[in-house]
């Protein structure tokens, strides 16, 4: 005799720079609230977790990183992709710009997170809910980024601008695929990137990173929105 009494299965979300900061933050209250959690990082070893979590290595910086990961998902669903994994990069302003310092910001910021989609896409098709969530910064808006910010941080500015386009033109790829994608502000926040005077502590950011991610459906895909779910100008 059957019964249709079973626990539905959970949803998994994967966070990409899972280690610290920002991104051990979501994995924990992701897995708070009985998400199964993938929580990527470069040192898998150094992880301190919550309970239950699934650890796994990842480099965003190399391609071959990006391909293992997906080869060592095959077959699993992925209902939600958080691309949280960035680096800053030099803030000293155009006199102390160094090009391979900027390439570095560009390819872990913009780039690795196209790989990412394009690696985890049938994944995410698998997946029930379908999100992708891109970590952006308001930094990277035109028409906002420098309203109240003058900080010299020309390739992080600019990565987060590029992470932006990515996200809508994957918005449009993926429409007929039913992916939602997502790009999220979490604001100035007190972590090791925000530095201790930021105003807000992480755990409010977070969890209005989550509720916007929870709320995020087809008709949102394409957006830009702070974490408190206020639009962004691009």
């Amino acid at each position: 005799m059957t019964t249709d009494t079973a626990e539905p299965a959970r949803a998994t979300v994967l966070v990409t720079g899972a280690s610290r900061g920002l991104g051990a933050a979501m994995v924990k209250a992701f897995a708070a609230r009985g998400y199964h959690v993938i929580a990527a990082m470069r040192r898998p070893s150094e992880a301190a977790l919550a309970a239950g979590t699934r650890v796994v290595p990842l480099d965003v910086d190399d391609p071959r990183s990006i391909e293992a990961l997906a080869t060592s998902l095959a077959g699993e669903p992925v209902d939600i992709l958080v691309n949280n994994a960035a680096i800053r990069g030099d803030t000293g302003g155009l006199s102390t710009l160094d090009p391979e310092d900027f390439l570095a910001v560009m390819r872990v910021n913009a780039l690795a997170p196209l790989l990412l989609a394009r690696a985890l896409h049938a994944n995410l098709k698998a997946g029930r809910l379908k999100k992708i969530i891109h970590i952006s910064s308001r930094a990277g808006s035109l028409a906002e980024g420098t309203l109240d910010d003058d900080e010299g941080d020309y390739a992080y500015r600019c990565s987060k601008a590029a992470l932006n386009m990515a996200g809508v033109k994957l918005a449009q790829d993926f429409r007929r695929d039913g992916i939602t994608v997502l790009a999220l502000h979490p604001g100035w926040v007190k972590t090791d990137m925000g530095g201790a005077e930021a105003p807000l502590d992480t755990k409010d950011s977070v969890a209005g990173l989550i509720t916007r991610i929870e709320e995020a459906g087809p008709a949102d895909s394409g957006r830009f929105l702070r974490f408190d779910g206020r639009p962004i100008a691009w």
